[in-house]
């Protein structure tokens, strides 16, 4: 009788130690003080994760995996490092060239102003009358190329914390380009960069190492300028004058096959009164002569000796559109152009009565 009250509390016994060891699992851990209600210490913690999180000791994700990624060599660009003779580097002294200051403007009274036109031409330097555009050269005063000297003198007036260089946004000098502005626009596609593999030249599927280029505008890469003028006809001095109001470089944008051109693009606009007295002191290059007979570059604009062609202007135009889009034949928007120089120049001359 007594064997089956022995293995009844035997039972009992396990049953109670099972639920014990339970029920201190479900129950936070005491401090040796025996203080339950203490919150855990989450200090250790924190600093953990702070210190996975310290930018110097995480890891970042590297797309390309353990592939070592380079910085192709820059090529292109408007960097003018050009270093100034330490010796007179002519035989006749030039250094006046410095102090040169282009003469002021004629004073043009609106209520004189008795016909006024205004004209859009670009200036292709690849034309023979256009070489001294392109012409490279170092001087004291840096590259000779024209784009070169547009590009050293906004740099050089935003260093004097003035600026000279307008967005090519539109034609209207609207809005000032800043440093940051400014690089960006002579960038060349807004500094893109493009990361390329180079593979084993023994196993062409294996990757060994890839080459970042960023895309750089070079300067012998612009070939045509844009200028804005206007053409009035003063009826008191009784004679025609023009006065360029702004200069733009062209940026080609090329086709998909990397050889068609497919139109221009300006890159800025810099008001041209902003930019005489720079001009002035910047001579162009003369096949023929490379002595005092050289002009500057402001006399070459203010003589028009330079080759262009009309692309717009407000003579019968009330769409206020470029001419290409209105003809699309290149040989009959040449002749357009023309038509329109004729009609400019015919309106002073059948002023006059002989």
């Amino acid at each position: 009788m007594r064997y089956p009250i022995f293995k009844h509390v035997i039972f009992s016994a396990v049953l109670l130690i099972a639920v014990t060891a339970a029920d201190a699992q479900r129950r936070p851990r005491t401090t040796r003080g025996g203080n339950t209600n203490q919150k855990p210490d989450t200090t250790t913690q924190q600093q953990s994760v702070q210190q996975n999180t310290n930018p110097a000791t995480v890891q970042k994700y590297n797309p390309y995996g353990n592939v070592p990624i380079e910085m192709a060599p820059q090529v292109g660009g408007f960097g003018d490092s050009t270093k100034p003779s330490l010796r007179l580097d002519a035989v006749t002294d030039k250094r006046m060239l410095k102090d040169r200051i282009p003469l002021d403007y004629e004073f043009l009274r609106a209520d004189d102003a008795l016909y006024t036109q205004r004209v859009w031409r670009d200036i292709d330097i690849r034309e023979k009358i256009n070489l001294p555009f392109r012409y490279q050269a170092q001087d004291d005063n840096g590259d000779q190329r024209f784009v070169s000297i547009l590009v050293k003198a906004v740099r050089d007036q935003l260093k004097n914390g003035n600026a000279i260089a307008f967005s090519a946004d539109d034609d209207r000098f609207t809005t000032f380009l800043d440093s940051v502005g400014f690089e960006k626009a002579i960038s060349g596609g807004g500094g893109q960069c493009d990361t390329n593999a180079v593979y084993d030249l023994n196993d062409p599927t294996k990757i060994v190492k890839y080459v970042v280029n960023c895309n750089k505008l070079n300067p012998d890469e612009i070939v045509k300028f844009r200028i804005k003028e206007e053409w009035v006809f003063d009826r008191e001095a009784s004679r025609m004058f023009v006065r360029i109001l702004g200069i733009a470089p062209m940026k080609t944008i090329v086709g998909p096959d990397g050889v068609t051109e497919r139109g221009v693009t300006p890159l800025f606009w810099i008001y041209y009164p902003d930019l005489r007295a720079t001009l002035a002191r910047y001579e162009v290059y003369n096949p023929k002569n490379m002595g005092n007979s050289r002009m500057t570059w402001e006399e070459l604009f203010e003589a028009r000796m330079f080759g262009s062609y009309i692309i717009k202007s407000t003579l019968d135009n009330p769409m206020n559109k470029y001419i290409r889009s209105l003809i699309n034949d290149p040989i009959l928007r040449l002749l357009e152009g023309d038509n329109i120089k004729d009609k400019i120049f015919n309106y002073e001359q059948n002023l006059w009565q002989y």
